[in-house]
Formats: structure tokens, sequence, C-alpha cells
């Protein structure tokens, strides 16, 4: 069963730091569970762009307990709903790139959530520009991670730039809240 806290003592409930593969993430976290987490991204493709991973860190869904696998996913359905109502979303992209030939940039299964709304990518190709992207080097996390040292890098997609830690905070603090009003499923 999901823990349901405020932003406030949401906090409280964290025992120690969330990781997300080697890199910390604890502010970045809106929404915890016994065994998943989900946090805002980095680099959103779209706005309201978020993740959710096992608490566990495993590089493989292969790798996740039944009910990691379960809980997992229970989460993501649930944040969907949530990201898709902030955001004024129609759809749903949710993409899990398992390994690192499928794309996978961070050795931590996670699950990438990405509201969608009718025409939201035409100047980037279309309905399906958001694979590519997922795919290139916008999308590729872990690079952005590891040059992280004092502040985020700059990056050559000006479309598309690291956000601030404050600005990763706000939104994980509304989106918390947000989670307040979904219904547990």
């Amino acid at each position: 069963m999901p823990i349901e806290d405020s932003p406030s003592t949401m906090a409280l409930a964290i025992k120690g730091p969330i990781h997300f593969g080697p890199f910390v993430v604890t502010p970045q976290v809106f929404h915890i569970t016994p065994l998943s987490f989900a946090l805002v991204n980095l680099k959103p493709i779209l706005p309201g762009h978020v993740l959710v991973s096992p608490r566990r860190v495993v590089p493989r869904v292969s790798d996740l307990t039944p009910s990691e696998t379960t809980d997992l996913f229970l989460t993501v359905r649930r944040v969907g709903r949530m990201v898709e109502r902030v955001y004024g979303a129609s759809s749903l992209n949710i993409a899990v790139q398992d390994g690192v030939e499928a794309g996978q940039s961070v050795p931590h299964v996670h699950a990438h959530i990405i509201p969608r709304k009718k025409a939201d990518l035409d100047a980037r190709g279309g309905t399906d520009a958001v694979y590519d992207m997922l795919d290139g080097e916008e999308g590729d996390l872990g690079s952005h991670y590891r040059r992280k040292r004092t502040r985020f890098p700059a990056v050559d997609n000006d479309e598309r730039t690291p956000r601030s830690m404050e600005e990763m905070q706000a939104e994980a603090s509304m989106l918390a809240k947000e989670m307040e009003a979904e219904e547990v499923d």
C-alpha cells in the first residue's frame, strides 16, 4: 500500500537517500511507496515528463521481484493518471528502456511517463518523435548526471536544457500535493 504523506511529512518517511542508479535524487522525489518512487525529470521532453523507479537499484526489469513489478506498474498507473490530469493531457507515453542496447542510460529500471496532447510534437517531426528524443543524446540522463558536480551542465540542445535543482524541487512539491488528490488503487 502506498505511503500517503503530505509533502511536508513525506521527507520524514524517507529513511536515507533515494538513489536513481548511482545518483542521489531525494530532492526530486514527489511520491514514494514501500517499493517504488516517482521523481521529476532533469530534462523533460514535454512538461510533466516524470520517472517511476523501484526503490531497490536493479538494472533490468527481469531483476525485479514479483512484488516490485506489481508495485512499480501500479505506481506508474497512479502517477500517470495524476500527470495527465495536472498537465491537461489527453494521452500518455509510458516507456521502459530495458538495457543499454534499448537506450537505457541509467542502470536502474525506470518508466518514463510523458503527458501528450494533440500536435504537441508536430514541430519536432510528429507524434513518434518522442522515441528519437528518448533514444538520443537529449534523453541520456546518465551522462548529464555523471557530468554534474556543482551545477547542471550546459548541453547542445537549447530547447531542452537541464533544469536547476530549485526548479525540480518546486515541481516535486507541487506534484506531491497533487498525488494526495489521486485515489489509491
